[in-house]
């Protein structure tokens, strides 16, 4: 196992995880996605950390993505400004001492109906499901299957054509972690891997497509205008577990 990689993942994992713990303190009724945005790049430079996003070669319009309602992932900030009961997920990178740690979650802008609160209940859960499967020998399919049976579980929509990912010195290694799959199949962990589990689902059918009106060609949003949900953690492979980087204190 690399100790200088862990060390300074588990650093970089403690200030996103501490950071999104801010951000869902601070977001409310009112305030735009464009103000939302820039709150996060001063808060993450304040942290000593950099916006992973800026580094991509098609850079992303801004420091975190904010998909609402309808928006599965990859949202970018705008003008709009949040209302009483519009869901909101963000899903950010952050680089630190050379290495990246990812995480997202999905909460409601004040009270929601039940039926997105349950929603982003189930889809946690399926997350700690994922993760709770993380283990030396464990294959990627016994993260995917365990996701998946949660998410159908909840009636809800397993989104399958966005996936999880390994992650270290980049933002996205191979190889991909599904939200679905077969026990016993896939890629067999070992200690001193890194990889990010996100199970995204959604309230109708989990057909997407890229929004048409974002000229940047980012936003991805549900085809039949329902609401979708995403959870994210970094996670360790380590010598007897797991270890959840991502965290807050």
């Amino acid at each position: 196992m690399d100790l200088d990689k862990v060390t300074k993942m588990r650093e970089g994992g403690k200030i996103l995880g501490n950071l999104l713990r801010d951000l869902k303190a601070y977001v409310r009724p009112g305030l735009s996605e464009k103000e939302i945005d820039a709150w996060v790049r001063k808060e993450v430079e304040k942290r000593g950390a950099t916006v992973a996003y800026d580094s991509l070669p098609e850079k992303f319009p801004g420091a975190i993505c904010i998909s609402t309602n309808d928006e599965l992932v990859h949202g970018v900030p705008t003008d709009y400004r949040l209302e009483e009961g519009d869901k909101v997920s963000f899903d950010m990178v952050i680089g630190y001492k050379g290495y990246y740690t990812d995480s997202a979650f999905t909460m409601l802008v004040g009270k929601g109906s039940p039926a997105v609160k349950k929603m982003l209940s189930v889809t946690e859960s399926a997350l700690w499901e994922g993760i709770e499967q993380v283990r030396p020998g464990a294959h990627l399919g016994d993260i995917g299957y365990a996701v998946e049976k949660v998410l159908r579980n909840g009636h809800l929509g397993v989104v399958e054509n966005y996936v999880g990912h390994f992650i270290g010195k980049e933002m996205h290694e191979e190889p991909e972690v599904p939200n679905f799959g077969r026990r016993g199949h896939g890629y067999v962990l070992k200690p001193g891997d890194t990889l990010c589990i996100e199970p995204m689902s959604s309230l109708g059918k989990p057909a997407n497509h890229i929004e048409k009106s974002d000229d940047s060609g980012w936003t991805v949003v549900l085809n039949d205008g329902s609401v979708a949900c995403h959870f994210e953690h970094t996670i360790l492979v380590t010598e007897d577990g797991y270890e959840v980087l991502t965290l807050p204190d």
